[in-house]
């Protein structure tokens, strides 16, 4: 049983964990990482697979005669941040740090991945998944792109998140979207620089780009159904660097998101048709990058229904929250559940208080949940696996 091998597999995992933290990779770049996890995998006696996007790793373990199969999915990268920790186990490179939970992801598929390699009370197969480049870069898209499916088929895919500010050990399980597609834009506005006291002679790009902020407004308080969620913000706006000078140019940068994959073309749509207008309207030229993002991350009715029932289970004092709101933040397994029926949750990291949120220069991962999180996977796989 899972609660016998916990008492000995949960500091090992630990250990393991605060052993990755010192040691951050970014994305596309988990040599030390991957490598680590393959060999702790082929030492369990898993077959293992490396170099999939680079430096992903999936392992699988059979067990029974069943033919189903399922996916686990951890993500390896850190972030380009300074760690402003200094307990024992902070960071060892400077600018790089561990700050998403990442590492105590990785930690607890690998004790689920012990875990059922000793107990092989299931029927069937499982795949670990531990993916690169989960932050900006879209590991999961080119781990999908390189054949992940193909190589490994698969009914159901699953993840798992930590999430501070929600109890230690609970979950937050959720049918539909979860998470936001999100795009992100740059918009670089050419006018006809002049004098400030003679605007008449000059073509003005900070009125143009003026103009061009509080119309992207309307592309959700009107031109969006109001019980959509949907958000265009424009987070940079350079130009100009004199008081009596209007300037050549002005640069703008934000993001789009939302939950519906329609909704996200639109937005798209919506974006260019203005700014067409603008450079007519203002006559000014306007060069517009627009760079699609990760989609929308969508739980899957089946998947989503055995999680949360193994989640009911597992969870500290039974706490499940079944309709936490999605979102705004995004994810690349999305990737994934847009290929097979899928289902993302949150596990509670405890209070997000004193800076521990994720992405925080004072963040780090609870290792009081990793027994949680391995008996979540373990039960999960002998349920969605059952002989």
């Amino acid at each position: 049983m899972i609660n016998e091998l916990l008492p000995e597999l949960t500091p090992k995992i630990a250990a393991f964990r605060r052993d990755i933290h010192a040691h951050p990779e970014l994305a596309f770049n988990e040599k030390r990482t991957a490598e680590k996890v393959g060999d702790y995998l082929e030492g369990l006696g898993l077959e293992v697979h490396r170099g999939i996007a680079r430096t992903g790793v999936v392992a699988k373990l059979s067990c029974g005669g069943g033919g189903g199969a399922i996916g686990l999915r951890a993500d390896m990268d850190a972030l380009p941040l300074k760690e402003l920790n200094t307990f024992p186990h902070h960071s060892t490179h400077d600018g790089r740090m561990h700050a998403c939970g990442h590492d105590g992801h990785t930690a607890m598929l690998l004790g689920a991945a012990e875990a059922l390699s000793r107990l092989r009370d299931f029927d069937g197969t499982v795949y670990f998944i531990f993916q690169p480049a989960e932050e900006h870069e879209g590991g999961g898209r080119v781990m999908v792109e390189e054949g992940l499916f193909e190589r490994f088929p698969m009914d159901m895919v699953f993840g798992l998140h930590n999430w501070p500010g929600l109890p230690a050990g609970s979950f937050g399980v959720t049918e539909g979207p979860v998470m936001a597609g999100t795009d992100r834009f740059e918009i670089e506005i050419t006018g006809h620089g002049g004098h400030a006291a003679m605007p008449h002679q000059a073509v003005d790009v900070v009125l143009a780009g003026s103009a061009l902020v509080q119309a992207l407004q309307s592309l959700v308080s009107r031109n969006t159904d109001p019980l959509d969620s949907a958000v265009v913000s424009v987070t940079r706006f350079h130009a100009g660097h004199a008081d009596n000078v209007l300037p050549e140019t002005a640069l703008l940068g934000g993001t789009v998101r939302t939950f519906n994959g329609e909704l996200q073309d639109a937005l798209e749509e919506g974006v260019r048709r203005i700014c067409t207008g603008i450079e007519a309207t203002y006559r000014v030229g306007i060069d517009l990058r627009y760079e699609r993002g990760y989609p929308p991350t969508v739980n899957a009715a089946a998947p989503c229904e055995i999680a949360r029932e193994v989640a009911q289970h597992v969870a500290s004092d039974g706490l499940v929250y079944l309709q936490l709101p999605p979102s705004m933040g995004a994810e690349d397994f999305a990737y994934m559940a847009k290929v097979v029926p899928a289902c993302y949750v949150w596990l509670g990291n405890g209070p997000g208080e004193g800076g521990c949120m994720l992405h925080s220069p004072h963040y780090d991962f609870n290792d009081e949940i990793i027994a949680t999180g391995i008996r979540y996977w373990v039960r999960l796989v002998e349920r969605a696996l059952a002989p």
